[in-house]
């Protein structure tokens, strides 16, 4: 009866571990997200962000690959998910480029989130919409 008892017990135990597993998927930020950032002239319309969060603060990197552009500053508003996404780099002359990319998270669960808003730099400015993938 004991062995009954203990294996029931362990049953369940494992079952909620595994229900608090699946329903934790990590900081809003975090992933791959892909998609466009219109009239960009210097590094084209589509984007792909690699975000990470170490705990403290999200990092990340744009267009990872040919035109690696590391993040120099990322914060997220939980008040209306707002992001707000820092980044220099540089154009095919090697002039600088300040990147500001700001929008919000839509559909915040997971398999529809997106972020949408707007990118600016000295050299333009557009409509920016990023998927998680």
């Amino acid at each position: 009866m004991k062995l009954l008892q203990a294996l029931l017990a362990t049953m369940a135990l494992g079952f909620g571990f595994s229900s608090v597993s699946i329903a934790q998927e990590g900081h809003p930020l975090k992933g791959s997200w892909l998609g466009e950032w219109t009239g960009n002239q210097i590094h084209g319309d589509n984007i792909l962000l690699i975000l990470d969060w170490d705990g403290k603060a999200v990092t990340g990197m744009i267009n990872p690959g040919t035109d690696n552009i590391p993040l120099t500053k990322a914060s997220l508003d939980p008040n209306g998910w707002a992001v707000k996404i820092e980044a220099d780099a540089k154009d095919k002359s090697g002039a600088a480029v300040h990147y500001v990319i700001e929008g919000h998270i839509e559909n915040l669960e997971l398999p529809n989130r997106q972020i949408t808003g707007t990118w600016s730099s000295q050299k333009g400015r557009g409509k920016f919409a990023v998927a998680r993938q």
